[in-house]
């Protein structure tokens, strides 16, 4: 009986990383926006909300339009995205340390890359963490972040030195 539980459990894991991964990928190499959207669910459907999406990265909202505030749906996702793209570029991203949680279907990830305020074009290096959350189709539902929103605040001021 162990042993069935096992192999109902490892392939989870194994897809749950595997998207944790492709997605993460596709916005290292700054995909088309399509392509980083189409790792998002459109409906979860656990609970038939289109607006089940979730995209928040954690920060005081004042400090930055991307910060503190849920973009929810789909449509969310894609002026997260898109806002982000209007104010920052970034470079040499890359992803490590992958802890994959089965039961709650939820990846934890750590993230380097150096970022530019395009408007000042004062850079940063960076260390973030991502939670992303997945439906029963591996589909993300929930993405998490949690970065230097100071670094941030002060490149937009042109203050980083």
């Amino acid at each position: 009986m162990a042993l069935a539980v096992e192999i109902e459990v490892e392939p989870q894991r194994f897809d749950l990383l595997n998207a944790a991964q492709a997605f993460c990928h596709s916005f290292a190499q700054t995909s088309p926006l399509d392509d980083i959207l189409a790792h998002f669910a459109e409906n979860n459907e656990t609970n038939n909300n289109n607006n089940s999406v979730i995209c928040i990265e954690h920060g005081l909202a004042r400090l930055a339009p991307f910060l503190g505030r849920q973009f929810k749906g789909i449509e969310g996702a894609k002026d997260y995205f898109n806002i982000i793209s209007d104010l920052l570029s970034y470079e040499n991203m890359n992803f490590s340390n992958y802890i994959v949680d089965t039961q709650s279907k939820k990846v934890s990830v750590t993230g380097n890359a150096t970022f530019t305020w395009i408007s000042t074009g004062n850079s940063w290096q960076e260390t973030f963490t991502y939670a992303l959350a997945f439906d029963d189709n591996y589909k993300l539902i929930v993405y998490e972040v949690w970065a230097d929103s100071g670094a941030a605040y002060l490149a937009s001021r042109g203050e980083l030195t």
